[in-house]
């Protein structure tokens, strides 16, 4: 009995911290991953309370489903940015008449 309390206190610990992480972390790949740990250990969870219907949906949608979407999300940024940074033009090359103007 002792064993089975020890292993809920320490899911319980595991999910409040991946829960933590997965908001706190600055590298939007890492915390997406972070995210997907957390269901998976949702689901664990609704494993222990007996009902492994929603443990299946949870795992299927909330890490499944979600996290393929927010990765799928995350690269379409990426390549959005990098578009961007390609078009963007270079500075215009100011002949001398301009550039004093501009210091003056």
């Amino acid at each position: 009995m002792n064993l089975i309390i020890l292993v809920d206190a320490v899911l319980v610990v595991i999910l409040l911290v991946s829960a933590w992480l997965a908001l706190t972390i600055a590298d939007l790949q890492r915390a997406v991953i972070m995210f997907i740990a957390f269901g998976l250990l949702v689901s664990l969870a609704w494993v222990r309370l007996q009902a492994p219907d929603v443990a299946m949906a949870e795992a299927a949608v909330g890490a499944g489903l979600t996290g393929a979407l927010l990765i799928s999300t995350l690269n379409t940024m990426r390549q959005m940015q990098k578009r961007k940074a390609s078009e963007e033009p270079a500075a215009p090359v100011l002949n001398a008449a301009e550039q004093e103007k501009r210091h003056a």
